[in-house]
This record gives structure tokens, C-alpha cells and sequence, in this order.
């Protein structure tokens, strides 16, 4: 039982330049999304990053949202939020894979982003993963968002040549 287990969590990184969050979400399922940004919100703050907001349709267009906000605003990183509960069709999987492999080719593309998107069985499931007081996934994809701006800030101007030495 996944609850039983203890899990490390990193500290939160430092910044002394400001960062800039994009909270996307999907708030189909309005309650559970409330919660997500709640805790995406909080952990944020901690870090004294400034958040925008948007909203989409569905899970689907997370990843489109972002893709967008890469190409045509200044932000330094994302944070996809939303729940895909399984119903009674293989749509679910559908958008469970397809958002997730669109978030994660995003990433290898150089976008940082916390994936938040809760992909779970039934509605009890996403109440407790979606709680702030509770497993916070809202506020942990912001924490993953927010190492790899950390990360990518780090590595900025590094190069490493095309392999020829001179």
C-alpha cells in the first residue's frame, strides 16, 4: 500500500532572480482542481515565484496550452494540472497517454514542467492526491516545475561543442 510507504522529497530550490509559473489546468472535475491549484499556489509562494493562471477544456489541451506559452510568452516554467478519472470506455487511456507523452516530449524539448495531471480509478482516489493537506499533487508538480527552472538556470550558457577539440 502505496500510503504506508515514506518518500524523500527534496527541499525546495532558491532563486535570487525571479521565476515565473504557468499554471495550466483542466477543471473538469471542478472540486479536485481547486485543490490542485491550492497546493501548486503554495508551493509556489514558498519559492517566491509569481503564477498565472489558465484554464482548458480537458486534459488534452494541457500540454497544447504550454506548447503555446513556450513559443509566444515569458514564462519559465509549467505546471499541468487536471484528473482523468477511468470511466467506462478506453478514453481514459487515451488521454492519460497522450497528455502525459505530449507533457514529456515538451520537456525533452527544454520546457519546465511539473506534471500534475492526476490519472487515477475513481473520484476517492483524486480527493486524496488532489488534497494540500494531503498527498498535494498540485503542490509537488509545482516543486518538480520549480527544481527544474532551478536545473535549467544552472545549466544556462553551457556549452558543449559539437565534439571537435580545438
Amino acid at each position: 500500500m502505496a500510503t504506508a510507504e515514506t518518500h524523500f522529497t527534496l527541499p525546495l530550490p532558491q532563486f535570487d532572480k525571479p521565476v515565473k509559473l504557468l499554471i495550466v489546468v483542466a477543471p473538469y472535475y471542478r472540486d479536485i482542481a481547486d485543490n490542485l491549484i491550492a497546493g501548486a499556489r503554495a508551493v509556489a509562494a514558498a519559492c517566491g515565484a509569481a503564477v498565472d493562471l489558465v484554464e482548458v477544456p480537458g486534459a488534452l489541451e494541457v500540454p497544447t496550452a504550454i506548447a503555446m506559452a513556450e513559443r509566444l510568452a515569458e514564462y519559465d516554467g509549467y505546471v499541468a494540472l487536471g484528473c482523468v478519472i477511468r470511466g467506462e470506455t478506453t478514453h481514459y487511456d487515451t488521454v492519460c497517454n497522450d497528455s502525459s507523452r505530449a507533457i514529456s516530449l515538451l520537456g525533452l524539448q527544454g520546457a519546465c514542467i511539473g506534471n500534475g495531471i492526476l490519472t487515477v480509478e475513481n473520484r476517492a482516489q483524486a480527493e486524496v492526491r488532489a488534497d494540500p493537506g494531503g498527498q498535494d499533487k498540485g503542490g509537488g508538480a509545482a516543486a518538480a516545475a520549480l527544481h527544474l527552472v532551478a536545473l535549467s538556470r544552472r545549466w544556462a550558457g553551457k556549452t558543449k561543442g559539437i565534439g571537435f577539440r580545438a
